[in-house]
């Protein structure tokens, strides 16, 4: 061991204390909490927002990316061009990326990726966005070229999406388990039930992130969630599951909270296709039964905004219809009565975990029975709902936030799991796809939103709040979520 003289001495303890300061001061690991823990790691085939939370643009990239404001960047794609007639992309890609195995990141993996989504098997959960493809062509290895049907002004959008990212073959085998993307970050380790570790990727194409390490823990009871965030045993916390914590964190000078917008459209999901829910006047009366306020003030301590229809409210193109389906309970009885149900029906309120849906679910069940509406209320884990609801398609109603960006087309996929068929609404959504007049687009959509309100396809609650909760030192977080993400490399500790 060294020995020191006093002056020595106490040059070693100013020499620790500067390195302690210094040790403070370069901190580059992260601890982020979330409710839900994905069930996967391929946002290429599942609807899980879980999964894009922890992967998208960390572990995988797409040819655009989606930023904090909402905006659409380059991101694998270096640049592009469009033809005159809107119908074929060709996309220059950036020099020397590299998967995290190592290998090169080039056309033919794009064409991979694209031709995979969109193929008659896809098991991807937004096939749709890959429907106007006609075909993708390896021009060298460095350009790709995407021919459409028909002009799409959504294409660049779509694109951005986490179900767009662009996976290799050499390694799509494991991709559930063992991802290999082209991030920042590549994957450490998942211990089931508890947490994802993520490592910077020394060999990144870009901008090097500021985080060596982040470590995503998975917290699914709302005390729980307070516990951890004020032992500051975790660092942030995205999608808080408490809100009605959030003022004590407001008053703590350890913590902000951050409260924003999400394209969480918070819907009472309807099985379209289920008696007796396949007459309009039923879901008009569910719709008339139910109290907005009540939900957001009981379920959300007055986080959210309502809204009456499919599209998000700070939308340039949102329309509010919340008129057409006002709380009243006397015309929602009446309604029944009309429909051949003076006495109400019994359904199933199936509910996955996320605090907006227990809670709300809770409050909507009681909203119900006060119109002779009986629902039996059916917690799930998200692995469950996925399969039985959103797959198997066997339920009555449920509860669930679509957090997708723009997302209203969904609504023209018959097969989709609330089973809406309407042949206007899809002629509409295929005009709307082929449209890029920007006034025009924002006519078609309006009308979009008109159609799915008056015809009351889903009990539309409200637009769910963005609620983080993150220790003071934290920066860089989005305060929005104009997609599920959590963008590591935005992320870093203030000095």
């Amino acid at each position: 061991m060294k020995r020191f003289v006093k002056q020595g001495f106490v040059s070693g303890l100013a020499l620790s204390a500067a390195l302690i300061a210094g040790a403070a001061w370069a901190k580059d690991d992260i601890t982020i909490a979330m409710q839900l823990e994905p069930p996967h790691l391929d946002p290429t085939s599942a609807a899980a927002q879980a999964i894009d939370s922890v992967v998208y643009v960390n572990i995988f990239e797409g040819l655009t990316r989606f930023m904090g404001d909402g905006s659409i960047v380059p991101a694998l794609a270096e640049s592009w061009e469009i033809s005159e007639d809107g119908t074929v992309y060709t996309f220059k890609l950036h020099e020397g990326v590299t998967f995290h195995d190592g290998s090169s990141m080039d056309a033919e993996d794009v064409k991979f990726s694209l031709d995979r989504a969109r193929a008659e098997d896809s098991a991807n959960a937004q096939k749709a966005l890959f429907a106007g493809i006609d075909s993708v062509d390896v021009v060298d290895p460095l350009t790709v070229r995407v021919t459409l049907t028909e002009p799409n002004g959504n294409f660049l959008f779509n694109m951005a999406w986490g179900d767009a990212v662009i996976v290799a073959p050499e390694s799509i085998e494991n991709i559930k388990t063992a991802p290999v993307g082209t991030g920042p970050y590549t994957f450490g380790e998942w211990v089931q039930g508890d947490k994802i570790v993520l490592n910077r990727n020394t060999g990144y194409w870009g901008d090097p992130p500021a985080l060596a390490q982040a470590t995503f823990k998975f917290i699914s009871d709302p005390t729980a969630a307070f516990a951890a965030m004020m032992a500051e045993d975790v660092d942030v916390f995205t999608g808080f599951p408490a809100p009605e914590n959030l003022p004590q964190f407001e008053a703590d000078p350890r913590f902000q909270v951050l409260v924003g917008s999400t394209e969480g459209e918070t819907i009472l999901s309807t099985n379209n296709k289920q008696a007796p829910f396949d007459n309009v006047k039923v879901r008009q009366a569910m719709a008339h039964a139910i109290d907005r306020q009540a939900i957001i003030d009981g379920a959300m301590f007055g986080y959210g905004t309502p809204i009456g229809t499919h599209f998000a409210p700070h939308n340039p193109a949102y329309v509010d219809l919340t008129g057409n389906s006002a709380y009243d309970p006397d015309k929602a009885k009446a309604l029944l009565a009309e429909a051949g149900l003076p006495d109400g029906f019994e359904t199933t309120l199936h509910l996955p975990p996320p605090s907006y849906a227990r809670r709300g679910g809770e409050i909507i069940a009681a909203q119900l029975a006060e119109v002779g509406i009986k629902a039996e209320i059916i917690n799930v884990e998200w692995a469950q709902w996925l399969e039985t609801v959103f797959k198997g398609k066997n339920f009555g109603l449920t509860i669930v936030s679509h957090t997708e960006p723009m997302d209203i087309g969904i609504y023209a996929r018959p097969e989709y799991y609330f089973q809406y068929d309407n042949p206007a609404f899809q002629e509409l959504m295929t005009t709307l796809n082929s449209t890029t007049d920007p006034d025009k687009r924002t006519e078609l959509m309006q009308q979009a939103q008109r159609i799915i309100s008056e015809d009351y396809v889903n009990g539309y609650l409200f637009q769910l709040a963005a609620l983080s909760v993150a220790k003071a030192g934290v920066q860089g977080l989005w305060a929005n979520a104009p997609t599920a993400a959590t963008d590591l490399s935005a992320i870093s500790w203030s000095e």
